[in-house]
């Protein structure tokens, strides 16, 4: 297992800073998901560590190695790219091996870490196959044995999971979770998709512009947003971010937690729409949308009215100015604290 610190990294081209001051940390063994919205910096900064870019500024060390100016190869890291890159004329297992080969690892050893990659990963009744013969899952896998046979401490993933339909990208994100704790690696995983980083990570490095917006445990991120950005950000639908009351400040309640009844606010229904399990209601609340996660089927007219109400335990309040969270708001509007449920 091998820590890795980013310390003060920059990525440079022209006026334009890819990646800005960036310092973070991956606890040796740990999963750490790099999440943010494209062109915020987090496949850059993926690369930077890799070695496939060089920093502008600032220091990379891996299991306390300062690899900053090592290329590559030297860096002991294996990596998964959204492309699986899989040579179509070679088998799967000429596939997996291949970097054996390359690096002159004798023949028995190729085997015999073969044997057990396959195992690991169902691989064992597809080893004759080419690529073009298996599904898009189990070319992942294939990718993942690439990388894994090689025994590297650290493993880089480059959103490894966009080109699957959602119902593999399920079971491919429980797999690869398993895998990383089984074999004990550091993993650095790359995505945009909040559903991933909220069911697979440790640790969530959340990503705007270059620059870090979050750095937190995913039940921290969600919790706790320090952010109106990282508030929007995570969660399905995103928070509701409300100007009612005091200028200074912003209201944040997550949907699930507004209540639809006799009580509260009132609001004016816009639209609602039945996802099966819960029902998301479009509301018009003082010229502002909120939206409310309902359970199971609700019916609703649209201009229909109705008032909205949540705990006062629910509410999350950010600086108006500069978006950043306020833990310290006391003397918050007395209209909304009198709207809430006790």
């Amino acid at each position: 297992m091998a820590r890795i610190e980013v310390d003060s990294v920059s990525k440079v081209w022209g006026a334009t800073r890819a990646v800005d001051g960036v310092s973070f940390a991956a606890g040796a063994g740990s999963l750490l998901v790099l999440l943010g919205p494209s062109g915020c910096g987090k496949s850059t900064t993926l690369r930077l560590i890799a070695g496939l870019e060089s920093v502008s500024s600032g220091r990379i060390r891996i299991g306390g190695t300062d690899v900053t100016d090592l290329p590559p190869a030297k860096r002991q890291i294996a990596m998964v790219f959204q492309s699986y890159a899989l040579f179509p004329h070679l088998t799967v297992a000429e596939n997996i091996v291949f970097g054996l080969r390359v690096r002159r690892t004798g023949a028995a050893e190729r085997r015999e870490r073969l044997a057990r990659v396959a195992a690991l990963l169902g691989l064992d009744k597809l080893l004759d196959r080419k690529p073009a013969q298996l599904s898009g899952g189990q070319q992942q896998r294939v990718a993942l044995g690439r990388a894994i046979i090689a025994e590297k401490p650290v493993c880089l993933m480059d959103e490894p999971l966009s080109n699957l339909d959602a119902q593999l990208r399920h079971e491919m994100r429980r797999e690869i979770r398993a895998l990383q704790q089984k074999l004990g690696i550091t993993m650095v995983y790359v995505t945009h998709d909040q559903t991933e980083a909220m069911s697979m990570a440790d640790q969530v490095i959340l990503m705007r512009e270059g620059r870090i917006e979050q750095d937190a445990a995913p039940a921290v991120l969600y919790a706790k947003p320090a952010t109106v950005f990282a508030a929007r950000f995570i969660g399905t639908p995103p928070m509701n971010i409300l100007s009612l009351g005091r200028k200074d400040l912003l209201l944040g309640i997550r949907p699930e937690d507004v209540i639809l009844g006799d009580r509260g606010i009132e609001a004016q229904v816009e639209s609602a729409e039945y996802l099966g399990a819960d029902t998301i209601v479009a509301c018009r609340v003082g010229g502002e949308l909120a939206l409310v996660r309902a359970p199971g089927r609700v019916d609703f007219a649209s201009g229909a009215p109705t008032r909205l109400s949540w705990r006062r335990d629910a509410i999350h309040w950010f600086d108006a100015a500069t978006g950043r969270r306020r833990d310290d708001v006391t003397d918050a509007p007395q209209d909304l604290i009198r709207e809430t449920i006790a």
